[in-house]
């Protein structure tokens, strides 16, 4: 939530559109000075409100509130970066969502690292009528995360994110496992 800076300063003060019988009524200015206080920080928002909705130039609590505002699949604890570029990328992101590539593109986004994708299905073309069909007849899909320490990636966040960005109607399994030496 937004707060009051201490020296905030509006640039309408509220004593000086007063009708004359009240510009030099003491009590008056004093009074309305502190609405002035209380009304200051939403005048100084107002006036830069379009840099609020652009992801490189919004404060950091505002940014909290956008990630979840827009849908990503955040926790929380990534680095403003990350949350920065979630937001950013968030309508490309829901264009490919449920699809080999969003999924690709939710967990880099995610973890930094590109995931080994697994699918059951496939397809295919054939002259005869019933034809052998692609892939295996049970439908499935199986995420692998390779990274250097698998001990300090949490697998519920990817098994969280996966399941956000799969496809709806697809079982699926993660793995969180070490590089595989060259």
């Amino acid at each position: 939530m937004r707060g009051t800076p201490a020296a905030s300063v509006t640039p309408h003060p509220l004593g000086a559109a007063l009708p004359a019988v009240y510009a030099d009524d003491d009590f008056t200015q004093r009074f309305v000075a502190g609405l002035d206080v209380v009304l200051a920080p939403l005048f100084h928002v107002l006036d830069c409100l379009e840099s609020y909705f652009t992801p490189a130039l919004a404060p950091e609590d505002f940014i909290d509130w956008l990630t979840s505002w827009v849908g990503t699949e955040l926790d929380g604890t990534e680095p403003l970066a990350t949350r920065r570029r979630a937001v950013a990328t968030a309508v490309s992101l829901h264009r490919v969502r449920g699809t080999r590539r969003g999924l690709s593109e939710a967990v880099h986004l995610a973890f930094g690292v590109r995931p080994e994708i697994a699918e059951s299905g496939g397809a295919t073309w054939s002259a005869r009528p019933l034809g052998p069909f692609p892939g295996s007849p049970g439908p499935g899909l199986r995420v692998t995360l390779r990274v250097r320490d698998p001990a300090a990636t949490d697998p519920h966040r990817l098994h969280a994110v996966v399941a956000a960005a799969r496809p709806a109607h697809l079982p699926f399994t993660v793995e969180v496992a070490p590089l595989l030496a060259p």
